[in-house]
């Protein structure tokens, strides 16, 4: 079906997706070898049911024991998903991420100052990609200097979901993610030796009825924080811009009314999420939507299909910002619910924030053609020039 070739090449794919919802709610794509979930009630089992829709990355890469992602969170099923998710939270708990925040907010400021003077900027250049990098950088205790190495890394996973069609999971073997995975055994080497003040060392020590994370769980959960917090901020921050971009009176409402900015964080991750899909494996023979799927079948979770279901949102096609309720399944649903998401929301609440104090108006500079990351899976913006009027 063309169509589905058109969702990712597109930054406005939900006329695709409600097209789908109504016509071919779970759907076959032969160029993929996948099944395809379009409406929310399905999209919330298969991210819910882990019995039946397994995440068990093994399934798609192999056993390779060095691939760092074959032992991630978002990789595993219970009993160990369980584990794994128990030691990690007494190292990233949500205390401690909002003990984060005033260096999140210098960081925020020191972008920000650099723009003011012109009066115009580039979200994501100036603030929306260094901003996240930063943060996990400094979380991890990574040098400044292999920042860029980072994104590199991060860009090469995410495009592993092409434009084409194709999930090439073999790209997870390839030289880059190698190199990833070196050099974070390098440093859990390092903090193992010299422990310090970073999320490597705490993960090493954390512990629950004596056990610890292995070297490969410790090298996934690093790779994993690497691709997932840099992508997920730097995405809801450009689509929120962008947002508001095209509503002006939303930017002078919150301007007036900063309480509102939370709940319009909530409604720019079900109205533009910067995850529009999941991919689950079936466990067994499973039927959606009169579909009969067959055991061991790939399948694609379409969120940001979901998150425009008529018969879930009233309104969908609108952007409400004080929408309530707002069950939006941008991060997720059930054990899988993305760990991060706090530090997600607290970013883009500091940033946003500051961007609202700062600037009276906004507006985009250019209205050519949006051009969107190579990538199934993430959903945002290259690039986002805007003008603004100083407050």
């Amino acid at each position: 079906m063309s169509e589905l070739t058109n969702i990712e090449r597109n930054y406005n794919p939900f006329p695709i997706y409600r097209k789908m919802r109504q016509e071919h709610p779970v759907y076959f794509d032969p160029q993929r070898g996948s099944w395809n979930i379009f409406r929310y009630e399905d999209v919330d089992r298969v991210l819910s049911d882990y019995e039946v829709f397994s995440s068990h990355f093994r399934r798609q890469v192999g056993t390779n024991s060095n691939q760092p992602f074959s032992a991630s969170l978002i990789s595993s099923d219970p009993p160990r998903h369980r584990q794994l998710r128990s030691l990690v939270t007494q190292a990233f708990t949500p205390r401690s991420v909002e003990q984060l925040a005033p260096r999140i907010q210098t960081i925020v400021d020191e972008h920000l100052d650099q723009v003011m003077a012109a009066g115009e900027m580039d979200v994501v250049r100036d603030l929306s990609y260094p901003l996240p990098v930063i943060v996990i950088a400094e979380l991890l205790g990574i040098p400044a200097e292999d920042r860029e190495r980072f994104k590199h890394w991060s860009d090469i996973v995410v495009g592993a979901a092409d434009f084409g069609g194709n999930i090439d999971y073999q790209a997870f073997n390839n030289q880059a993610v190698m190199e990833m995975s070196a050099y974070f055994m390098s440093m859990i080497e390092q903090r193992r030796q010299q422990p310090g003040d970073d999320l490597i060392s705490a993960l090493l020590a954390a512990q629950i009825e004596g056990e610890r994370l292995s070297e490969i769980e410790l090298l996934g959960f690093c790779a994993l924080l690497l691709v997932a917090g840099n992508e997920t901020t730097t995405n809801l921050l450009v689509n929120a811009m962008y947002t508001f971009s095209e509503h002006p009176e939303t930017w002078q409402r919150l301007r007036a009314k900063p309480a509102l900015l939370p709940d319009a964080i909530e409604e720019v991750l079900r109205y533009r999420s910067p995850v529009q899909a999941m991919f689950r494996f079936s466990t067994k023979e499973v039927t959606l939507q009169d579909q009969v799927i067959p055991a061991n079948s790939p399948l694609i979770a379409w969120i940001g299909s979901a998150n425009h279901d008529e018969a879930q949102f009233q309104q969908a096609e609108r952007f409400i910002i004080d929408r309530s309720p707002n069950k939006h399944l941008a991060f997720g649903k059930g054990i899988h619910y993305c760990l991060g998401a706090p530090l997600a929301r607290l970013e883009a609440k500091l940033a946003l924030g500051s961007m609202l104090q700062r600037f009276a108006s906004l507006e985009r500079k250019s209205q050519d053609g949006l051009q969107r990351p190579p990538s199934l899976i993430v959903y945002g913006l290259r690039s986002l020039p805007v003008r603004f009027m100083r407050a």
